[in-house]
């Protein structure tokens, strides 16, 4: 699922800055051509939506490091 992320105008300069977050995917439409369309938007304090960015990474990196010992796993059994 892609994303498109863009800053969102806040009511005062006073409040924090915000993102907002488009939640999008390619179908095709009845014509046979592909078509984005978005899902679901939401609005995040840019601090906040940065805090959930680096906790994804940290997360994907992990999962970065057991797939490769899976594969080493793979490999050996193979041969």
């Amino acid at each position: 699922m892609a994303k498109v992320i863009a800053e969102k105008a806040v009511e005062s300069v006073d409040s924090p800055k915000k993102v907002e977050i488009k939640h999008t995917r390619v179908m095709k439409n009845a014509s046979g051509n592909n078509v984005t369309v978005v899902d679901h938007t939401e609005v995040q304090n840019v601090d906040d939506a940065i805090s959930n960015a680096e906790a994804r990474l940290v997360e994907a990196e992990a999962l970065v490091v057991e797939l490769k010992a899976d594969i080493v796993a793979y490999k050996a059994i193979k041969g």
